[in-house]
């Protein structure tokens, strides 16, 4: 009886942490930046290939995704 209420109970956290700010902002610091690193590469872009971040989308959008993460999760509430 006494894990069922217990397993219950992490039910109970992991949906509230669901619901919670504090996993969705990181999460969409992520898709943010990744939409804007494909964003950059499409308008921006580098041309010649020598851009070792630019010049491939998807090295734009995981740049992008890290950098976008780094900033939605940079909060101290």
């Amino acid at each position: 009886m006494d894990k069922n209420i217990e397993n219950n109970l992490q039910t109970e956290t992991k949906k509230e942490f669901y619901k919670s700010w504090n996993f969705w902002k990181p999460a969409l610091g992520v898709i943010i930046g990744g939409l804007a690193g494909f964003l950059y590469y499409h308008f921006v872009g580098c041309k010649s290939g020598s851009c070792a971040i630019t010049s491939n989308p998807y090295n734009s959008i995981i740049f992008g995704g890290i950098f976008g993460f780094l900033l939605g999760s940079n909060s101290k509430s």
